[in-house]
This record gives structure tokens, sequence and C-alpha cells, in this order.
């Protein structure tokens, strides 16, 4: 489960505060303490995370996936430590936030966002979705491994999914994964690799 602090910080004093080992985010000046992962879900991350990186390395991107960077929407007092985030290096030196916070808030230097469901699931779909999107973050992935979301995200019957949502004229337009789908991906589109080879991971 996910523990709650009901006491409403600005992002300012949660960037502060904010103790090293754990995993907090900020949701609209709540602090909220990220459950520890299951090891289906850092099984899903790791096997990505590489798959990734190593289509950055064999292209030569000016990418790379930190480990503990925050992603903070430009409205509001909120932040949140994604699954795997995807850094544009050349676009830090304009993060008013980047040097001291490590916190990112703008489109350019965020070229895609994945987050793996886990207890938390809604975040996952509504609030972070719709800030991702308020951001301007051209990809988001949301894997769903485990089949835990609502019916009205990944159907019924509830089938592991990945939705891949692509920023087009300001909104996100979702495209879904299953099975043996090859994953279609707007930033890595030489990435080669079902949904099912990433569901097996876990």
């Amino acid at each position: 489960m996910i523990q709650a602090l009901r006491k409403l910080v600005t992002f300012e004093d949660f960037a502060a505060w904010r103790p090293e080992g754990r995993r907090y985010e900020l949701h609209d000046g709540v602090i909220v303490e990220m459950a520890q992962p299951t090891g289906d879900h850092e099984d899903v991350v790791g096997f990505l995370a590489l798959e990734i990186s190593a289509d950055i390395k064999r292209l030569n991107l000016l990418y790379y996936i930190p480990k503990t960077v925050l992603v903070k929407p430009l409205e509001g007092e909120s932040a949140y430590s994604p699954d795997i985030l995807i850094i544009n290096r050349p676009n830090l030196v304009n993060e008013p936030l980047w040097k001291k916070e490590s916190t990112v808030s703008q489109a350019a230097s965020i070229p895609l966002v994945i987050e793996v469901v886990s207890s938390n699931w809604r975040d996952d779909y509504y609030k972070k979705l719709a800030d991702y999107e308020a951001i301007g973050i051209p990809e988001y992935w949301i894997i769903d491994y485990a089949a835990i979301g609502a019916r009205k995200f990944i159907g019924n019957p509830k089938l592991p999914t990945i939705s891949i949502y692509q920023l087009i004229d300001g909104e996100y337009q979702v495209t879904q994964f299953r099975g043996s789908d090859p994953i279609v991906s707007p930033t890595f589109p030489e990435l080669n690799l079902t949904a099912e080879q990433i569901f097996k991971a876990s």
C-alpha cells in the first residue's frame, strides 16, 4: 500500500525535505511514499531500461536514463518519479530546477516516460496521464503487465496491455499492444520488441 502524509507542502519544501533511500512523489501538495516495488515490476523495468539503453547507444542519441530525476508539471504542486525516464541531455541547460533539484519540467527534456503499473494504477492512468499530456511529453507508456487497470483502459476481459500514448496536436492518442504485437514507439522506431517479450521479463 501507499502511505500519504497529509500535510500540504510546496514543491520547494518537498525538494528540500526529500530523504535518501526511499522513493517519494508529490501529488497536489501531498507527499506520497511509494511502496517497495515487487520483483516482477523491477524485472520489467530492468529489462526495458536495458533494451532502450542499447538503442540509445547504437543510434548515438544524446539521451540517457537517470536514476532518481523528478518530473514536475508547470502548474500545481506535484512531482513524479517515473519508473523509466528518458532524458534529452542537451536541453538540461534550459531546466531551471536541474542543477539543484535534479528536476525537469520541459517537454524538450523528456522524449519518453514509462510507468509500470502497480497497486497505484489510478495514478498512472488518470493523474500522470493528464499531467504528462499538459507538460507536452511526446510519448508516454503505461505497462500493465499484471492486467490490474480498469477495463475501460485495458479491455474486457482484462489482458496484460502496453498503452503507448503519443502527443498529437496537444492531445494524447493511444495505441495498445498485447501478446505478439510488435511495439511501435515514435521515439524509438527501431526498437525490436513485442509486448509478450516485455511481459515475460516479469
